[in-house]
């Protein structure tokens, strides 16, 4: 699967567009933004792109008025097509939110039901109750997605609702040459659906890539061979910043254990899970590190760790965004690109992780952890490389039964291990044994 030799650059359309927040039907092609920032994502080793949601909705994209229709706000479907074709001759792969729990209220087929009521052929597309009343007072009740009643809960029971959802992925995959889905609270969805969904997909392309967001619970039970092909990592997710913040390392490589460790237990070995420090729902990594000196360790670690590496925009160069600030603040428009330091670290990660069969396929093991370091082992078909990490401003001797040379993967320098490694203060290396 070519998901995971890749790493994801992940785009919110609407904010990094400058789109307004209220779809005002006005027709504008801010898509092709994109475009110029191409070389800024090359350059920062990302070769495919998660576009948040990019169809016709009220507001934000999650609450989708036409599943057949990019958002007016972003351009025409001629439009996102010359953006797609541009990043497939660059190299890009293109993965898609796929939003199919709900809708938005002006979803077609519920402002029929609106209309209509009992006589609309839509009214078994959502779950309603024409004796109940809704907060929007439309006279009947509807179930809406947690509570949020300005996203109507689709019926994927019903064969209709599901082949209007088949028959637009198929429009995509035909006007855009789609390469993906990432599914939208997938914790929620059906599994039949998802089943169906899987197969489906396979017949349009056998490389096909679907992910899923997941937060809790056993990813297993939609991450297999008849489901989904990825989950993000909110366990681990959560893992990364708080072990820096509490100087506690132990509470990530624990976790990264667990999932997949070398014991029979282990719930993950041998899947590849979406690896993130920040997306478009948390606060931006720069916002929530304590100490600074952290950022480029935590990237580090999470290249270097078993899964699928994916970057925020605006998070490669250090921007800030505050979840307690609203969801706008996490997902600016930004007049530029930014080259900094940061960048051009992430940059070195994203070639080392793209270019060992370690990092992108090895097994899991600790053998140096302690609050403030920790060095991570990676192993595949005879290959090893060694991720070492020192969050303390002192240096640090990292002892190990190793005797042997060592090429680093970031900076091309060969050592001599003899029985450990030094590792600087804030540190973070990554040594191929030879």
């Amino acid at each position: 699967m070519w998901a995971y030799e890749s790493v994801f650059y992940q785009i919110y359309p609407l904010g990094f567009c400058g789109a307004p927040f209220d779809n005002d039907g006005i027709p504008v092609n801010r898509i092709q933004k994109v475009c110029s920032w191409t070389e800024h994502i090359q350059k920062l080793g990302a070769n495919a792109i998660y576009f948040s949601p990019v169809f016709e909705s009220d507001s934000h994209g999650y609450n989708t008025r036409d599943f057949r229709k990019i958002d007016c706000r972003l351009g025409t479907n001629e439009d996102f097509a010359t953006v797609c074709r541009h990043l497939h001759q660059n190299g890009i792969r293109v993965v898609l939110d796929g939003v199919f729990n709900h809708v938005g209220r002006g979803f077609w087929a519920f402002q029929d039901v609106l209309r209509n009521r009992e006589n609309s052929p839509y009214k078994d597309w959502f779950h309603l109750d024409f004796g109940g009343n809704s907060c929007y007072n439309d006279g009947f009740w509807y179930e809406g997605w947690e509570g949020h009643y300005d996203l109507v809960k689709l019926n994927l029971h019903n064969d209709d609702v599901v082949n209007h959802i088949f028959d637009a992925i198929r429009q995509w995959v035909a006007e855009f040459d789609l390469d993906g889905l990432r599914l939208d609270v997938a914790y929620c969805l059906d599994k039949g659906f998802l089943s169906r969904l899987h197969d489906f997909c396979q017949t349009l392309k056998p490389d096909f890539f679907l992910l899923g967001e997941l937060l809790h619970g056993d990813y297993n039970q939609w991450v297999n061979d008849q489901m989904l092909h990825s989950a993000t990592n909110y366990e681990c997710y959560k893992g990364l910043y708080s072990s820096f913040n509490s100087q506690n390392l132990f509470e990530i490589c624990h976790s990264l254990a667990r999932q997949f460790g070398p014991e029979n237990w282990t719930l993950y070995k041998g899947k590849h899970l979406l690896t993130f420090v920040d997306n478009h729902d948390v606060t931006r990594v720069a916002s929530i590190l304590q100490n600074k000196n952290h950022l480029p360790l935590i990237y580090a670690l999470a290249f270097g760790m078993p899964g699928i590496p994916c970057i925020y925009y605006g998070s490669e160069w250090g921007a800030q965004g505050n979840k307690s600030d609203g969801d706008p603040a996490l997902r600016p428009c930004f007049d530029q690109a930014v080259e900094n330091d940061l960048f051009n670290w992430i940059s070195k990660l994203s070639q080392a992780h793209k270019s060992s069969q370690a990092l992108l396929y090895g097994d899991y093991s600790h053998p140096v952890l302690t609050n403030r370091q920790c060095v991570i082992r990676r192993c595949c078909d005879g290959e090893t490389v060694l991720v070492a990490i020192n969050a303390d401003d002192q240096p640090f001797f990292a002892g190990m039964d190793i005797h042997q040379n060592a090429v680093s993967l970031l900076t091309g320098e060969s050592i001599t291990i003899d029985g450990g490694l030094t590792l600087p203060p804030y540190s973070a290396q990554y040594w191929k044994l030879q």
